[in-house]
C-alpha cells in the first residue's frame, strides 16, 4: 500500500498511501533549494522535480552495486506498466518519440508546443491517461496536425489508433461507476475486450487456495483473456509468459543483486522473488513476502513486482512497480518509537474487541532515501509504502512501513505559502501549519503507515476485502488508515513517546489541514462537472464529509463565507476527534464483517458527488497560483566506473537536464517489449 502526495497543496491535508497508491499533498512552504535544483520544469498540471540521494557516499561499494543492480531490475519492467495502463500505449509511445525527435518543422508555433506538452503528460502519466484522474488526455492539436507531423517524419501509427487519441472511445483507464460496467467502461489493459464483471467474479470464485486462512492473491500477476474456444483464462506474467521478454531483464539484474545480498536471509529473499518471477507461482509470491517482510537488517531495501490493485476496477491485478531505497539511520531511530508501540495503539483504539489484533506482529518502520524508482511508482511517486497487501501475511509475520524521506525533502524545498494563505480560514491556522504540520505529516504517514494498515482484523470466515467490499475495497482501506491516524494525532500519547513537543498544537494543525484538504482544496484536480473517482481523493472527502455532517449539530466543523469565499473552522477539536474514533471503528466493521451495502453507502453518500458551486469557487481562486496541483520526478542516473578488466570500481550520480532527456533514454535503453503483447 502505498502513500502518495500530490505537489502544490499542504502536506498536512492528504495522507494517501500505496497501501496501495496515492499522493498526499506536499507542503507548501517557503523554498530553500540551496545550490541543488528541485525543479525541472512545468507544463499542463505537472511540475517535474529531481531528488538527491544523501548518504550514498558512505555505502560500501558493495552495497553500491546491490543499489545498482536493483535499480537496474527496476527500470528493466518500466514498459510493462505502460502495457498494463492501455493496450496501446506502447505504440503511441513510439509514435510520438519519433515524431519529437525527427521533426524538422516549425517549432515555434503553438501546435508544435502543444504537441510538446502532450507528449510530455503521457510520459508522465505512463500512457495517454492522466495518472490521477484516469482520464484520457486531451491533445491541444488538431488531428490533421497530428497526422501531418507523422508524415513529415515519416512515422507510422494505424488509423484506427490515431482515432482513438482524438475520440471518446477508451476515456477512462479505470471506470469506477458500476452503472458503465467496472471492466466495459475501463481501458486498462488487465482484460480481454468483452469480458464483464460477472464473468471475472464468477471464473475467482472457482478459485480456491489449499489453505482458506492464508488466499492466494489470485488474479495478481495476468490478464484476463477469451481464449479460441470462448473459454476465459489467464495470461500469466512470467519469464516465457505475457512480458517474458521484460520479465527476463528482471531476473538477469535481480540475479545479480542477489551475489551482493548484505545478508543471508535478505539474499534468499531476492532468491525468491527470482523463483516467481520464472513460475508466476502466487505460493511463491507469499512466499518471498514473508522472507522479504523478515529481512530486516542491512541498509538496502526494494519493492519490486505487481502489487498496488487500484489500477483494476475490480481489485485483483497488480501494477508493476520498482522502489530501491537506502535507509536513513536518524529519523529512522526516531520513528521507530512508533512501531515498538504498534500494541499500545490497537488495544487503544476506538475498534470493536472482537475486531482487535490480540498481538500486532512485526511492524516495522524506517525513513528511507529513494535511490531509483519505475513503473506505477515513477515519474509520479509514493512518499509512503506499507507492504505487503494480503492481510494475512500481515497479521502472521508483519509488514515494512517505509517514509520516502528524500522525497518529502524534495516536495518541500519546491514549495511556496501562498495557497495556504488563501484556503486556511484565518491567522491561527496559518501559524498552527507553518509551525506544526510538518511534524503532523510525518507523524499521520507514520501512524497510517505503521499502526493504521496494520490495525484491526477481518472475522473468521469472511473473504479478503477485494471479495467482499470489491471495487470500494481500496478506498475504504485508505479512509480507514487514515483514520487511525488522525485519532491519535490528537492524543498525549505523542508527548509521551517523546515525538512531539505540544500534542494539541500538532493535533489541531493535522485536523485543520486535512478538514481543509477534504472539503475544499483538493478539488483543484477535478475538471469542472466531475465526480471523484481516484481511491484517495474519495477517502479524504468522504472521513472529511461524513464528520462534518455528524458534526453539524455540536457546529463542530462551521462553513463559513467571508467576502464571497468559503472557509472551514474547526471549532471543537475534542468533539471532532470523537467523530474520527466513531468513523474508524464503523469502517473498521464494515472490513471486518464484509458488509458492502454499508461500504457503498459510506462511499456513494459522502465521497463521489462534488458541491459544484464550491468547486467553481475553488477552481476561480486557485487561478492566481503557477504552482502545478501534481508534482513528480526524475530519477538520478547511477553510472558505474570501471577498471580495465570491465569490473565495477565506483559510481557517479549524475542528475537528468530535462524530463525529455530521461524519458528518451529510458524508452531506448529500456524497451524490452514489442509494441504489442
Amino acid at each position: 500500500m502505498k502513500l502518495k502526495t500530490i505537489a502544490g497543496m499542504f502536506l498536512a491535508s492528504a495522507f494517501l498511501v500505496s497501501c496501495g497508491k496515492d499522493k498526499e499533498e506536499p507542503k507548501e512552504v517557503a523554498a530553500n533549494t540551496g545550490d541543488f535544483q528541485y525543479e525541472v520544469e512545468q507544463f499542463a498540471d505537472i511540475k517535474v522535480l529531481r531528488y538527491q540521494v544523501p548518504g550514498w557516499e558512505k555505502l560500501t561499494l558493495k552495497e553500491q552495486k546491490l543499489v545498482y543492480y536493483l535499480t537496474q531490475a527496476g527500470m528493466a519492467g518500466r514498459d510493462i506498466h505502460w502495457d498494463q495502463n492501455y493496450k496501446h500505449n506502447l505504440k503511441i509511445r513510439k509514435a510520438l518519440e519519433s515524431i519529437y525527435e525527427n521533426y524538422k518543422g516549425d517549432k515555434a508555433s503553438e501546435d508544435w508546443k502543444n504537441f510538446e506538452i502532450y507528449l510530455k503528460r503521457v510520459w508522465f502519466s505512463n500512457g495517454i491517461h492522466h495518472h490521477y484522474s484516469s482520464d484520457k488526455i486531451k491533445p491541444a492539436f488538431t488531428k490533421e496536425y497530428f497526422q501531418k507531423l507523422l508524415s513529415e517524419t515519416k512515422t507510422t501509427l494505424a488509423p484506427e489508433i490515431v482515432e482513438i487519441l482524438f475520440n471518446n472511445q477508451d476515456a477512462k483507464k479505470v471506470n469506477l461507476d458500476e452503472s458503465k460496467g467496472l471492466l466495459a467502461g475501463s481501458a486498462v489493459n488487465f482484460y480481454d475486450k468483452g469480458i464483464t464483471d460477472k464473468e471475472a467474479e464468477e471464473y475467482y470464485k472457482t478459485k480456491k487456495s489449499p489453505d482458506a486462512k492464508r488466499p492466494y492473491s489470485f488474479g495478481l500477476n495476468s490478464k484476463l483473456v477469451r481464449n479460441a474456444s470462448g473459454q476465459i483464462e489467464e495470461k500469466v506474467w512470467k519469464s516465457g509468459g505475457m512480458y517474458g521478454p521484460a520479465i527476463d531483464k528482471i531476473i538477469y539484474w535481480l540475479e545479480k543483486a542477489q551475489g551482493v545480498a548484505e545478508n543471508k536471509k535478505q539474499g534468499d529473499a531476492i532468491g525468491l522473488l527470482i523463483k516467481y518471477y520464472k513460475t508466476g507461482d502466487l505460493k511463491t509470491w507469499d512466499d518471498y513476502n514473508i522472507a522479504w517482510t523478515e529481512a530486516t537488517e542491512g541498509n538496502i531495501d526494494y519493492i519490486n513486482g505487481f502489487i498496488e490493485v487500484y489500477n483494476d476496477p475490480l481489485g485483483y491485478r497488480g501494477s508493476y512497480e520498482s522502489v530501491v531505497q537506502i535507509k536513513d539511520f536518524d529519523m529512522s531511530k526516531k520513528m521507530e518509537v512508533i512501531s515498538s508501540n504498534a500494541q499500545w495503539f490497537e488495544d487503544n483504539s476506538t475498534l470493536m474487541p472482537e475486531h482487535k489484533k490480540k498481538n500486532v506482529v512485526g511492524v516495522s518502520y524506517k525513513v528511507v532515501v529513494v535511490a531509483g524508482e519505475s513503473g506505477d511508482s515513477s515519474p509520479s511517486t509514493p512518499i509512503g509504502v506499507n507492504l505487503p497487501n494480503a492481510d494475512w501475511i500481515r497479521a502472521e509475520h508483519g509488514s515494512k512501513s517505509v517514509s520516502l524521506g528524500n522525497i518529502v525533502d524534495a516536495y518541500n524545498h519546491a514549495g511556496g505559502s501562498d495557497r495556504l494563505k488563501e484556503f486556511a480560514n484565518d491567522k491561527e491556522e496559518i501559524e498552527l501549519e507553518e509551525k506544526y504540520g510538518e511534524v503532523a505529516d510525518k507523524l499521520h504517514t507514520a501512524l497510517h503507515e505503521v499502526v493504521g494498515h496494520a490495525s484491526g482484523q477481518i472475522n473468521p470466515g469472511v473473504g479478503t476485502p477485494k471479495e467482499t467490499l470489491k471495487s470500494y475495497a481500496s478506498t475504504l482501506e485508505e479512509g480507514r488508515a487514515d483514520l487511525v491516524g488522525l485519532y491519535y494525532l490528537y492524543n498525549p500519547k505523542l508527548q509521551e513517546l517523546g515525538l512531539v513537543d505540544d500534542w494539541k498544537k500538532v493535533g489541531m494543525a493535522a485536523y485543520d489541514g486535512y478538514i481543509r484538504n477534504g472539503l475544499m482544496t483538493q478539488l483543484i484536480r477535478l475538471e469542472p462537472g466531475a465526480d471523484i473517482e481516484e481511491a484517495h481523493m474519495r477517502n479524504r472527502q468522504w472521513v472529511s464529509a461524513w464528520v462534518f455532517e455528524k458534526g453539524k449539530k455540536d457546529n463542530v466543523i462551521e462553513k463559513i463565507t467571508r467576502d464571497g469565499k468559503t472557509y472551514f473552522n474547526i471549532t471543537n477539536y475534542e468533539k471532532l476527534h470523537e467523530l474520527f474514533g466513531q468513523l474508524l471503528r464503523e469502517t473498521q466493521r464494515i472490513k471486518s464483517e464484509g458488509d458492502f451495502a454499508a461500504g457503498k453507502a459510506l462511499v456513494e453518500n459522502y465521497g463521489v458527488k462534488v458541491d459544484q458551486k464550491l468547486h467553481k469557487e475553488v477552481l476561480e481562486r486557485n487561478k492566481k497560483f503557477k504552482s502545478a496541483p501534481y508534482s513528480g520526478f526524475v530519477n538520478p542516473v547511477l553510472v558505474p566506473k570501471t577498471d580495465a578488466k570491465g569490473e565495477i570500481i565506483s559510481f557517479e550520480i549524475q542528475q537528468p537536464k530535462t524530463f525529455a532527456e530521461q524519458m528518451l533514454y529510458y524508452s531506448k535503453t529500456y524497451g524490452f517489449l514489442p509494441e504489442e503483447n
